[in-house]
């Protein structure tokens, strides 16, 4: 179009742009700059803000409550992260299976990710349950007293391992399905005609073509991880010790700041969160050359 460039061009640009821009600038980058500049405050939000500098962050490294929440989010990450990777692979090498009545199973094993994180912690809190649940009935059928699930930390914590895992394990799996589904049938074919065994197909096609799709399922576990909230406010049982004790750091962020009004201190905590998940991530992209292996290399 005539006269369309330079300063005309960009100015229209702008005016279509312009209704996404104020949501991200009022929605994203707005709460994320008060957040920052709230982490050299003290705020109980009744009186102005006090500017007091890194006090917040001096205060967060000497927390005990802190650091038990950080603890508590690597031992899950340690015991969720490998198995629903593992487990998630596993059931997408089913799923990928051309057997009549997959879809079906495709469609129910996908259910537990789209329920809502109340009624699946309704479900397994009664699962749970040390006198009537399943589990229990299940471990007193072998001879095995089973534990108060719900009522100690460490039992919570693996119980709420659990429960993700089941939650979780349809999605990572879907998205092991679109890797492999997105891998070329001629290498299978040529490696048949080579005498490979299916476990040789396994090792030499599938695994290192699907590498894309593990590293993208890892960064995204670990993200999501280290801001686990849902579970652990939800399941252990209200009163007990590890309702008292079991917090992870979103848990400590979401106390601190609604329950102690030390807006501050949580929105310090919540940066310290951001940069822990930045550090793995940063780590991750660097290693990826490593093990990663795309179909043009």
């Amino acid at each position: 179009m005539a006269g369309f460039s330079g300063f005309n061009k960009w100015k229209w640009v702008f005016i279509f742009l312009a209704p996404s821009l104020f949501g991200i600038l009022l929605f994203i980058v707005y709460p994320i700059g008060t957040s920052l500049w709230l982490a050299f405050n003290d705020w109980n939000l009744l009186s102005p803000p006090e500017f007091t500098g890194l006090a917040n962050f001096q205060a967060l490294a000497v927390d005990a409550d802190f650091w038990r929440a950080l603890g508590y989010t690597l031992q899950f990450i340690v015991l969720y992260v490998p198995s629903v990777f593992v487990l998630g692979l596993a059931l997408a090498l089913f799923l990928n299976q051309k057997v009549r009545g997959m879809l079906f199973v495709r469609t129910t094993t996908f259910l537990p990710v789209v329920a809502s994180w109340v009624v699946v912690s309704l479900i397994w809190k009664w699962i749970f349950n040390p006198a009537y649940g399943l589990v229990n009935y299940g471990l007193q059928l072998i001879g095995i007293t089973g534990p108060a699930w719900l009522f100690e930390p460490q039992t919570a914590l693996y119980a709420m391992v659990i429960t993700s895992i089941w939650k979780d394990v349809g999605y990572i799996a879907l998205l092991y399905l679109g890797g492999l589904q997105n891998i070329s049938e001629t290498y299978y074919e040529a490696a048949r005609i080579d005498g490979a065994t299916r476990t040789q197909s396994l090792r030499h096609i599938t695994l290192p073509l699907l590498t894309p799709t593990m590293f993208f399922v890892a960064i995204t576990l670990l993200i999501n991880y280290f801001q686990m909230f849902d579970q652990v406010w939800l399941m252990p049982m209200r009163d007990s010790a590890a309702d008292r004790q079991l917090e992870v750091i979103v848990t400590q962020v979401v106390t601190n700041a609604f329950s102690y009004n030390r807006m501050g201190y949580a929105s310090a905590m919540s940066w310290v969160l951001f940069a822990i998940i930045f550090a793995i991530t940063f780590v991750q992209l660097r290693l990826q050359n490593r093990w990663v292996h795309y179909e043009s290399d």
